[in-house]
């Protein structure tokens, strides 16, 4: 497990192991969110392997699969919803955390101004510079429906 700190309530990793999960619970996470497609994973790593695990753990599991290149308007409410209601912290995971903090990244527009979300990215190691215009339209559409 290889844990990229993007603030104090959500933390993003490359695929996780489902032995990983009792870790994190006793890490103090509360909510885990699985980003990864079922038909990039083994079946040792499917989303239900891995809601098995979070349960006998304790986390809250959610299953939100983000396929490469395929951020719809769709997925980013989802993600809303989910950590609208989501107890803190969080950990998400995809293949390498990239699609994870990318939705991390778009659920903070108007929350946070963008040059401090490409830097939290940046310190954890992804690049959200091509993410910006997505970043200030959503924070835009985020102002106007208030």
């Amino acid at each position: 497990m290889e844990p990229h700190k993007l603030s104090d309530d959500f933390t993003v990793s490359p695929q996780i192991d489902p032995a990983d999960i009792a870790t994190l619970a006793q890490m103090g996470f509360r909510t885990l969110i699985n980003n990864r497609p079922d038909a990039e994973v083994p079946d040792s790593h499917s989303s239900d392997v891995m809601a098995e695990h979070a349960a006998a753990a304790g986390l809250a599991y959610h299953y939100l699969p983000y396929f490469p290149g395929m951020m719809t308007p769709e997925l980013i409410a989802a993600y809303e919803d989910v950590m609208a209601e989501a107890e803190t912290p969080a950990f998400a995971y995809c293949r390498s955390g990239t699609r994870s903090s990318h939705l991390w990244g778009i659920d903070q527009a108007g929350r946070m101004p963008v040059a401090q979300i490409l830097e939290a990215a940046a310190q954890a190691g992804y690049d959200h510079a091509p993410l910006v215009p997505l970043i200030e339209m959503h924070a835009a559409n985020r102002k106007a429906t208030g």
